[in-house]
């Protein structure tokens, strides 16, 4: 499956724009996955948002809580959030360069590889690259995708750019609280010694490649071998089938309560912003 953009938008270096795609580094799906199945029927098991003593909710009964302690909410409108969500800027503008060592790694979120747009756009995109290789330096900027605010730094990867996302400093966990019960005595000379010779006969380059996730092996031999066993049970849940039961959210009424409305957006086509800035729009639901 060909990769699709995450973002698209202008790298922007001094006054040099470079129109560029970011993807995403990793894939999802690689390890094996599981469906919970209910075992006396042999259908799946859905999941649905109820409340306790009332049963299933509707979605614009639902609010925004922000938990304040004691079992207390602040309760915000959806689209008061949405009303302040940072548009998806089209611009990353590297505003600062630093070793690539200086970065430590608990700060390294996620990684995406930033190509060039088009054949007009791989010279510039070469001489940043370059010139972050030659300098041995990472250049970090502010990327909004998907409505946050995301701190990167982008550097050489390959022949190309990566840009990893990095946590804020307030995300970090000080590892002092941590740390600080160990005791800071000197080490043993002949035991640091030995030590440093078995990592030494044990140093090599990186290869990802030389490990492999054990346990997802394991996991696709069993099921291989669970499939080629005509006894081992197996369920058929077709994809189109809905939940039934009275806790369950039936989806011909939801249909039909569409219906009435005519098809018409949540506030009566009202913008969000509009919404937030009266306070309202929403009836109490109790």
């Amino acid at each position: 499956m060909a990769s699709r953009a995450v973002w698209k938008g202008q790298l922007r270096l001094s006054l040099v724009s470079i129109p560029v795609e970011i993807h995403a580094a990793t894939k999802s799906g690689a390890r094996v996955g599981f469906r919970q199945i209910h075992g006396p029927t042999g259908k799946r098991i859905r999941y649905e948002k109820v409340v306790p003593g009332h049963g299933p909710v509707k979605s614009d009964e639902i609010l925004k809580g922000y938990e304040l302690g004691g079992d207390e909410y602040l309760l915000l409108e959806p689209e008061e959030v949405d009303a302040i969500r940072l548009e998806t800027k089209k611009t990353l503008e590297l505003v600062q360069f630093v070793g690539l060592c200086e970065i430590p790694p608990l700060y390294f979120d996620r990684p995406y590889y930033v190509v060039p747009t088009d054949d007009l756009a791989e010279d510039a995109y070469r001489v940043v690259r370059d010139a972050l290789r030659q300098s041995e330096k990472a250049g970090l900027g502010q990327l909004t995708m998907r409505g946050r605010e995301h701190l990167c730094a982008i550097r050489p990867c390959g022949d190309g750019l990566l840009l990893e996302t990095l946590h804020y400093a307030d995300e970090i966990r000080e590892a002092d609280p941590l740390f600080s019960s160990i005791e800071d005595e000197t080490t043993d000379d002949e035991l640091l010694s030995v030590a440093t010779q078995l990592i030494d006969r044990k140093t090599g380059a990186f290869d990802a490649a030389a490990y492999q996730d054990r346990y997802d092996m394991a996991l696709r031999d069993l099921i291989e071998r669970k499939r080629a066993n005509r006894k081992t049970p197996r369920a058929r849940a077709g994809e189109d089938e809905a939940p039934r039961g009275e806790n369950v959210v039936d989806l011909m009424a939801a249909l039909k309560e569409s219906l009435k409305e005519g098809g018409k957006s949540r506030g009566g086509g009202k913008s969000a912003k509009g919404a937030a800035a009266k306070g309202g729009g929403r009836r109490k639901t109790g």
